[in-house]
């Protein structure tokens, strides 16, 4: 289950939204990612001929300290999240000093790829971050028989932006109480409700 962190009191956020509707929910609140951001991204041919997708880098644009905010879990308390790993998907600790996509246990394999205008590829990446707050984005190296380019992957135009939230106050949405409470993130980050007055 993802988080965001949000400098707001939980009293005024808006419970959590469906999938669909998230960026709009972040936006809104000038919420950051926490400790986690995913990314999707699909890649196509245009044409008739082949592309070839060569590599998938992470380009950071800043580095400072963890943003000093209250987190809110994305999803209800007691519902499950997660799933199995999709076949193109990559890890990076945003915490290194170069930061370097992975393939993630479980996923097929790794670049080059190839597209065409009828053969989508989709890739997903999973950013971790404890101990900074990352401002970041990626950049999708290909070719095309003498043609070959740079993409950028950014939040329409700006870095995508992930903070470490340890030691911060976490909240979770209780569908009983129909507001949000404070939370205990588990080991295998199931999170569970803090009893009143923890």
């Amino acid at each position: 289950m993802s988080s965001r962190s949000m400098r707001w009191p939980p009293g005024g956020i808006a419970p959590p939204p469906n999938e669909q509707d998230a960026p709009g929910w972040v936006s809104a609140n000038g919420a950051v990612s926490a400790g986690r951001q995913s990314v999707r991204l699909t890649v196509q041919g245009v044409g008739g001929g082949t592309v070839v997708l060569e590599s998938l880098h992470v380009r950071v644009a800043g580095t400072d300290a963890p943003l000093a905010w209250n987190d809110y879990a994305m999803g209800y308390i007691g519902v499950g999240c997660g799933g199995n790993v999709p076949k193109h998907s990559f890890g990076v600790d945003l915490d290194s000093s170069v930061p370097r996509l992975t393939p993630e246990e479980g996923a097929h394999d790794d670049f080059p790829y190839t597209v065409r205008s009828d053969d989508a590829e989709t890739f997903y990446v999973d950013a971790t971050v404890k101990a900074h707050h990352v401002r970041w984005y990626l950049e999708l190296d290909w070719s095309s028989g003498n043609r070959h380019g740079t993409v950028r992957i950014d939040d329409t135009g700006k870095p995508f932006r992930t903070s470490g939230e340890e030691g911060r106050p976490q909240y979770g949405y209780s569908l009983d109480k129909k507001r949000w409470v404070p939370i205990r993130r588990e080991p295998d980050g199931a999170v569970s409700e803090l009893p009143e007055g923890a």
